[in-house]
């Protein structure tokens, strides 16, 4: 059975075929799927999605795109949406030096009040990085943010980074971007990461693998990722699909 980590399934990009998306999703062969909600306005939509479907689990947090509205309301809302018993994980948070939609200096206190808060409920994190590998880096040995475990998700830094970060106790999660002609220095990371330290995700809607690029990305496309994967690793997909079923469940419904 497959597993997507990364995905967005609460966004308006499904609102017309949500059901059509998870029915393609099982005939795929996908047995959990994590839906992230990156802002506030999004998290009573997740809620209702993953009532809905047995196989869908959520995370929530403030992106750094939205850095510039976290507040102590904010928090709040967040913490009251935490309690959700399919709220597994904290996410995704971190620093995107890339767009720069919120000032650096907000996207640096937000992420790491959130760091807080969820080591405060016990919540692996999910971090978002762009452009920003040395401050991320920083931050997060300083606050310990894997204390509960993490995933440095849609990775895309080099194996000088992956290498630290997997020091730290994190996870790397690989996106469709595997498949471009470009991927060269993330596939000289998947075959150095060790199996038990990845998982795969489609970060849908976005990040389309081949050959569906310039197409809307969905969870069934994830066999995609694990293909390309397998290949790198030198092992079958019926190998690696196991294996990282056992990291995700690990690190975010803590079974071993």
């Amino acid at each position: 059975m497959l597993i997507d980590s990364h995905c967005h399934l609460e966004m308006e990009e499904y609102d017309r075929d949500r059901k059509g998306v998870m029915e393609r999703a099982r005939t795929g062969g996908l047995s959990h799927v994590l839906s992230v909600a990156t802002e506030v306005g999004h998290f009573e939509k997740l809620m209702g999605i993953l009532d809905e479907y047995p196989e869908v689990y959520g995370a929530i947090g403030i992106h750094p795109h939205n850095s510039k509205d976290y507040s102590s309301a904010v928090e709040e809302t967040v913490e009251m949406h935490l309690s959700h018993a399919k709220v597994v994980a904290y996410g995704e948070i971190g620093l995107d030096f890339y767009r720069d939609h919120s000032p650096r200096d907000m996207q640096i206190s937000a992420f790491v009040a959130q760091i807080s808060l969820a080591r405060t409920h016990a919540l692996p994190v999910i971090i978002h990085s762009r452009n920003a590998k040395e401050e991320t880096l920083r931050l997060l040995r300083e606050t310990d943010a894997a204390a509960h475990g993490g995933v440095i998700h849609c990775f895309s830094y080099d194996l000088d980074a992956a290498r630290k970060l997997l020091d730290m106790g994190f996870h790397l999660s690989v996106p469709g971007t595997i498949t471009y002609r470009s991927a060269t220095q993330l596939s000289e990371v998947v075959k150095f990461c060790p199996l038990e330290r990845l998982l795969a995700e489609t970060d849908a809607p976005f990040l389309t693998p081949e050959p569906h690029r310039g197409k809307r990305n969905e969870p069934a496309f994830v066999a995609l990722v694990f293909e390309r994967i397998a290949l790198l690793k030198g092992i079958s997909v019926e190998e690696l699909a196991p294996a990282v079923s056992n990291n995700f469940k690990g690190l975010f419904l803590k079974e071993n």
